[in-house]
């Protein structure tokens, strides 16, 4: 076998084990659970020095696994031609189903911020890896880019910043647990509030239709 044929084989050993770590971690966060990757290493029985190489931190763990949540979401492109309207539309039919889909995962990534960030106002000293969420700016970005040729960065400012409080995962812990909404419910929310932000906007900032 050539250096090349062992450089492929030891990459598909690692792509496989790392899948085997995320999809075990899914799994427990459907369940539930809420792992360190030394209870990970136990569940996908792999050695906790493995779990390790891949995931320094429960942070990294975490961070891995919501991006494979949110894969579909986090590569989604929306029509060149479509509007604003219709983008916002597109993006949470196609986010929140893949949100409900994995909502343990997403639920113990909140659980894992609030945590940390308790931690540190508790000390000074605290030094563990924050989980540091993203995507939600990228994604919202690609749905205001209509708006930027017909109205001023003031208006589409306030629109994206407007967004992303219907778009993500708190939005759906504040709808079903407080408000008791199924899966269905929450998506015709959101898209009711996407149309009251931007009829408001184009209130507030008359121009060309995008």
């Amino acid at each position: 076998m050539s250096n090349n044929d062992e450089t492929d084989v030891m990459s598909g050993t690692r792509k496989r084990t790392h899948q085997l770590l995320v999809t075990t971690a899914l799994r427990l966060f459907e369940q539930g659970m809420l792992p360190t990757v030394s209870e990970l290493a136990a569940h996908a029985g792999v050695s906790r020095a493995t779990a390790y190489r891949y995931f320094p931190t429960q942070s990294d763990l975490i961070s891995a696994t919501v991006d494979a949540s949110l894969a579909p979401i986090i590569a989604w492109k929306p029509t060149p031609e479509d509007n604003t309207q219709q983008r916002i539309t597109e993006l949470l039919n196609l986010a929140y189903p893949q949100m409900f889909k994995h909502e343990g995962a997403l639920r113990g990534a909140l659980q894992v911020s609030l945590q940390q960030w308790a931690k540190e106002r508790q000390s000074s000293e605290y030094a563990e890896k924050r989980f540091i969420r993203g995507h939600r700016k990228e994604i919202l970005l690609k749905v205001i880019e209509p708006l930027k040729a017909h109205y001023p960065q003031e208006m589409w400012d306030k629109v994206i910043k407007s967004f992303s409080l219907i778009y993500g995962s708190e939005v759906f812990l504040v709808m079903k647990d407080i408000w008791k909404m199924d899966d269905q419910q929450v998506i015709d929310m959101t898209q009711w509030m996407a149309k009251a932000i931007l009829n408001q906007a184009k209130s507030d900032y008359p121009a060309d239709n995008d």
